[in-house]
């Protein structure tokens, strides 16, 4: 079974948002007409507390998208965004979400920041995403969402290090930094992940 997830669709991240990526709303409509191919989808959903570690309002003295030291991880520091029950933190109202059979939910711990739909960034929390798709027999994953060179980026290659075959759909997937995912892109390839566009989502 293959299976498609979605990651971080979610009103922060679309124009308008507190941390939009540049047409974050372009790609709502090409995942909606992906969904079809699919026997299982699945979502991840940045949760933040508001005392989450990645903000930059708590830590005073510092500055939107400064990088800093933490417990020997860099840590970039963000703008507040997908607070826990807020607008910014639900789904895309377009986003079709009738056939989504799980959501797993990350960035809840408030000492560590997520950007894997599988691990925290220091791999010692996992969402059991892993063993959620292996329970459903999918080995085979395909990609899609927000931001393109960040969260899927790194949900991407968790599941490469899990085991999994993982395809990125590029034109369903956007980037916060258009550079940074060109070599985003070079690295996953590198690393045995296909890169399709939508047209070519063919199975035999």
């Amino acid at each position: 079974m293959k299976a498609l997830v979605i990651v971080d669709v979610q009103n922060d991240f679309i124009p308008g948002g507190s941390l939009a990526v540049p047409s974050g709303d372009k790609i709502v409509p090409v995942i909606n007409s992906l969904q079809e191919y699919f026997d299982l989808i699945v979502a991840t959903q940045d949760w933040h507390p508001q005392n989450h570690v990645s903000f930059a309002s708590n830590h005073p003295g510092t500055q939107l998208f400064d990088t800093i030291g933490l417990e020997g991880t860099s840590q970039t520091l963000w703008p507040d965004h997908c607070l826990q029950g807020t607008w910014g933190a639900m789904f895309h109202p377009d986003l079709h979400t009738e056939k989504i059979a799980a959501i797993f939910r990350k960035g809840m711990n408030p000492g560590v920041d997520s950007y894997s739909g599988f691990y925290d960034n220091r791999h010692k929390i996992s969402t059991g995403l892993a063993g959620y798709l292996r329970e459903k027999g999918s080995p085979e994953l395909y990609f899609c969402g927000i931001a393109a060179d960040i969260c899927v980026y790194y949900t991407i290659f968790d599941a490469v290090r899990e085991g999994f075959t993982a395809t990125l759909i590029e034109d369903a997937s956007a980037p916060l930094n258009q550079e940074a995912f060109v070599a985003t892109k070079k690295e996953l390839s590198e690393n045995g992940v296909k890169i399709i566009t939508s047209d070519n989502l063919k199975f035999s």
